[in-house]
C-alpha cells in the first residue's frame, strides 16, 4: 500500500495523525502477541511516576510482540538490508500521557547487533542484542546480560473478524513513550488497524527472570498478525519533574 493510502486511512484512531511531516517508514510484519493481565501496584514499579498505566475493565496488561521489523528507512532514503531487516521482541504495557494513550517499553530486544546500536543512539530506546532464530511458526531468543529466554512454536487459525474492545486495547496504538532521563520522549505513530489470526500454541517458554512476577505464566491471551506498515514522526519530548 502506498504511503498517502496509509495516511488516509484513519478514522480507527482516536486523535489526528500530526500534521508536520512524517519521519520513517517501517514494517512489522509476521507479528505474535502474547498478552497478561498484570498487578498494577506490580506494574508501577517499572513505569516513570509522570505516566499513568492505562487500564481496560478495571485490569493492568503488560505485552511481549515477536516479529520482523523489515524495510526500515528513513523519510527520503532507501531501506539498507544490513540494518533496516532484523528480528524484534519487546515487552510492553500501556500507559496514558497528555491525553494519549499509547505504550511504554520495558525491553526491547533485536537480532541484529548492528541495528540495535543504531537505534538505540537515534531513538533512545532500550534496545539490547540477542541471539534470535525464527523460521515458520517457530521463534527462539536468548541472552545472558541480563539473562533472559523465549521460545515459540504456533500455528495461524481462523481471522477474527469481530474484534473484542480488549482486542483492539491491546494492538490498536499509535503512540509510545520512554523516559529519557530529564525529559519524556513520545514518538507518534501510523498504520492501519491491524488484521488479527487466532493462533495455537504449541510450545512456549517465557524466561525474563527481571519480570517474573509479571508474565511468568501462562497468557491470558494471544494474537497474530500477518503485519502493517508503519509511519513514523521523530519524537518530542518533554520536560519531567524528578
Amino acid at each position: 500500500m502506498k504511503i498517502n493510502q496509509i495516511l488516509s486511512l484513519n478514522s480507527h484512531r482516536s486523535w489526528n495523525i500530526p500534521s508536520r511531516n512524517w519521519s520513517y517508514y517501517q514494517e512489522w510484519n509476521d507479528a505474535v502477541f502474547l498478552h497478561w493481565k498484570v498487578n498494577a501496584e506490580e506494574l508501577k514499579k517499572f513505569i516513570p511516576k509522570d505516566l499513568e498505566i492505562d487500564l481496560i475493565e478495571n485490569s493492568a496488561w503488560i505485552s511481549l510482540v515477536a516479529f520482523d521489523m523489515e524495510n526500515i528507512r528513513p523519510r527520503h532514503l532507501p531501506a539498507f538490508p544490513p540494518i533496516s531487516y532484523f528480528h524484534e521482541i519487546n515487552i510492553r504495557t500501556y500507559v496514558k500521557f497528555n491525553n494519549k494513550t499509547g505504550v511504554y517499553f520495558l525491553s526491547i530486544e533485536g537480532g541484529k547487533e548492528l541495528s540495535c546500536r543504531i537505534a538505540k543512539n537515534m531513538s533512545g530506546l532500550p534496545y539490547r542484542y540477542s541471539r534470535m532464530k525464527r523460521k515458520t511458526g517457530f521463534y527462539t531468543s536468548e541472552n545472558n546480560s541480563p539473562k533472559s529466554n523465549f521460545e515459540l512454536k504456533f500455528k495461524v487459525s481462523k481471522k477474527l473478524e469481530h474484534k473484542t474492545q480488549t482486542d483492539l486495547f491491546l494492538t490498536e496504538r499509535y503512540a509510545l513513550f520512554q523516559d529519557a532521563g530529564n525529559c519524556l520522549n513520545e514518538f507518534e505513530i501510523h498504520h492501519i488497524e491491524w488484521p488479527i489470526h487466532e493462533i495455537e500454541i504449541e510450545n512456549l517458554k517465557v524466561d525474563y527472570p527481571q519480570f517474573e512476577d509479571l508474565i511468568g505464566k501462562e497468557p491470558d491471551l494471544v494474537h497474530y498478525s500477518s503485519g502493517v506498515q508503519v509511519i513514523a514522526w521523530d519524537k518530542t519530548s518533554f520536560p519531567i519533574i524528578k
